[in-house]
């Protein structure tokens, strides 16, 4: 099968660029696209050995669903056996076995920064490499930043930044000896500027997006690819769209949109896409985050005096009880 000849396909289209054959012929270029783009999608990881970390997460279950149907070897880690057992029955109760892998589960705590380097031993021992390494694990904190316990800070980096680099240093060098390999870290738009109540979480994303940026100019001449995935949030499956009120506030806008986040499915995809496509950098987020993004770095004292409006009127508001 001539994959290029699938994947660069052109519709016939008018002089207008408006695709003029019959609907019936379009729902088939639409399905013939859509079965390339799997098939693709298939080959880029079929026989790879991928490890998720957090895969009982609902994002780590999505992406555990994406990658096993695309015939990876899964190597699953959580911090909870039962979810674990139940994600597993999952994958396999719908999966053709002769064209899937059974998936590996390992019980993994990142924040226990003494037992990921046994973990990760114990994964190459099995496999001898690992093709993929997706780091999704995260933990969050909200409030105050002087009523954030030491401890509470130390865990968060323990689990957001010492967990996933710990792990990573530990697979890096199979990566390099073989000349290929990809790591993904799936972030959060707190890389890129902070946001209030959040200070321990925002430092261990900026931490962690540093070291990876770093870390993707020193292996590139090995054909190791790093890449960052970064949503503004990782929403509930049950959340839905808030819809705009023309009344309320610029700062009240600004920041329910910054907080409004992306659907688990949705960045699970555009991480298998990342890989197949073997991406830098994504940034997931709708005009609202990246016109942020934009005005923290070229005004940043109007987008401070926003985010600090936001901070005062919350503030302001008397809790209910």
């Amino acid at each position: 099968m001539n994959w290029a000849r699938l994947i660069t396909a052109v519709p016939a289209t008018g002089a207008a660029g408006c695709d003029r054959r019959p609907w019936k012929a379009q729902r088939e270029s639409t399905a013939s696209t859509s079965e390339a783009s799997r098939l693709w999608s298939k080959s880029a990881v079929q026989n790879k050995v991928v490890v998720i970390t957090d895969a009982i997460s609902g994002l780590g279950k999505e992406c555990a669903r994406v990658f096993h149907a695309g015939g990876a070897r899964l190597v699953l880690c959580g911090k909870n056996w039962e979810g674990l057992e139940s994600l597993y029955a999952t994958l396999t109760s719908v999966a053709d076995p002769s064209k899937t892998f059974t998936p590996k589960l390992v019980l993994l705590d990142l924040s226990d920064i003494s037992c990921v380097q046994d973990v990760a031993k114990e994964v190459l021992d099995c496999y001898g490499c690992v093709d993929i390494l997706i780091n999704n694990a995260s933990v969050k904190v909200k409030g105050p930043a002087h009523k954030i316990s030491l401890e509470l800070d130390k865990k968060i980096m323990d689990a957001n930044y010492f967990g996933p680099i710990t792990l990573t240093k530990v697979l890096l060098p199979n990566m390099i000896s073989r000349r290929t390999g990809q790591i993904v870290l799936v972030n959060n738009i707190q890389a890129k500027f902070g946001i209030p109540f959040r200070t321990a979480y925002a430092a261990s994303k900026h931490a962690v997006m540093g070291f990876f940026d770093c870390l993707r100019a020193e292996v590139e001449e090995y054909d190791v690819v790093v890449s960052t995935v970064s949503p503004t949030f990782i929403r509930s499956y049950r959340a839905s769209p808030e819809q705009r009120n023309w009344e309320t506030p610029i700062c009240k806008f600004f920041c329910r949109k910054l907080a409004y986040g992306v659907h688990p499915v949705e960045v699970a995809e555009e991480v298998m896409r990342t890989v197949r496509r073997k991406k830098q950098e994504v940034f997931m987020a709708n005009p609202v985050p990246k016109a942020a993004v934009f005005i923290r770095t070229f005004f940043p004292e109007f987008f401070f005096a926003v985010v600090a409006c936001g901070v005062k009127e919350k503030l302001n508001v008397p809790e209910e009880g």
